[in-house]
């Protein structure tokens, strides 16, 4: 084993494509985050394969601002000391629907819980009237690949160099952001096939590089877009920016965790 880097930060995203919050510790089950993308609004304009609502739809939902009502609950398995305490292979519970209720608070200062039809009103604001949205709910994060994304903050910088902006690291969403030892941009993608233990107990296996679309093009505060960006990944790294893991051992992860390779 080698130590890699450190976390950096950590994030999770209540309501996919919706803002990101970041926390001090998360819980990574093998379903992913807990707590992550835990709702998603269907579009009956999008192909059942991928049905989802996102920021390539309708720029603006990046800036509305989920909540759980429940912090705490929402912060972790709600029986996981109680569980480990029993065995460390079972898997600990969530908590109700209740108290894992979300509200949204909105770019113009309005806030509406995650079931309320005019949130949905609020959303179709200026978009083509095909798009009819449905709430969808799953404890399993909706992730459009896999349960853990990982993100090197020097991946970023090394995209503000090659663009001349100021490349802000949540544009990308990842789950995990880490600062590595290599100074160099993209060393990420060397993990592709090998595991990682992030902090004392969690280990992943890193399973493919982070194809990307138009979504890192927005701006996270303004939601306005800079298509240098992506064009810099698809001409300069093959469309590819961070990586995607599967949970192999599943705990908590704190800020500042160290993360090694398990070689």
């Amino acid at each position: 084993m080698r130590v890699v880097g450190t976390v950096e930060s950590l994030w999770r995203y209540p309501v996919k494509s919706m803002r990101g919050e970041e926390l001090k510790e998360l819980f990574a089950g093998y379903a992913g985050v807990y707590g992550d993308r835990l709702f998603a609004f269907a579009t009956s304009a999008n192909p059942r394969g991928f049905p989802f609502f996102t920021g390539r739809d309708q720029r603006q939902i990046i800036r509305y601002r989920p909540r759980f009502r429940n912090p705490k609950k929402a912060a972790r398995p709600v029986n996981l000391d109680e569980a480990q305490k029993l065995s460390p292979n079972l898997n600990p519970i969530s908590a109700s629907v209740d108290d894992m209720m979300i509200d949204v608070e909105t770019p113009d200062g309005k806030t509406f819980g995650i079931n309320d039809p005019e949130l949905i009103d609020h959303l179709r604001t200026n978009i083509d009237v095909k798009h009819e949205l449905t709430l969808l709910r799953s404890d399993k994060a909706m992730t459009d690949c896999r349960p853990l994304s990982i993100f090197a903050v020097q991946t970023a910088r090394k995209l503000g160099e090659e663009t001349g902006v100021m490349v802000d690291k949540r544009r990308f969403r990842a789950n995990v952001y880490v600062d590595l030892k290599s100074a160099e941009g993209f060393a990420e993608d060397e993990f592709v096939g090998k595991s990682l233990r992030i902090g004392p107990k969690v280990v992943v296996r890193v399973l493919h590089r982070d194809a990307r679309c138009m979504m890192i093009t927005l701006d996270p505060d303004t939601a306005e877009k800079t298509p240098t960006i992506l064009k810099a990944v698809a001409q300069a790294h093959d469309g590819m920016a961070g990586v995607y893991s599967a949970v192999i051992i599943e705990g908590m992860i704190r800020r500042g965790d160290a993360v090694e390779l398990l070689e």
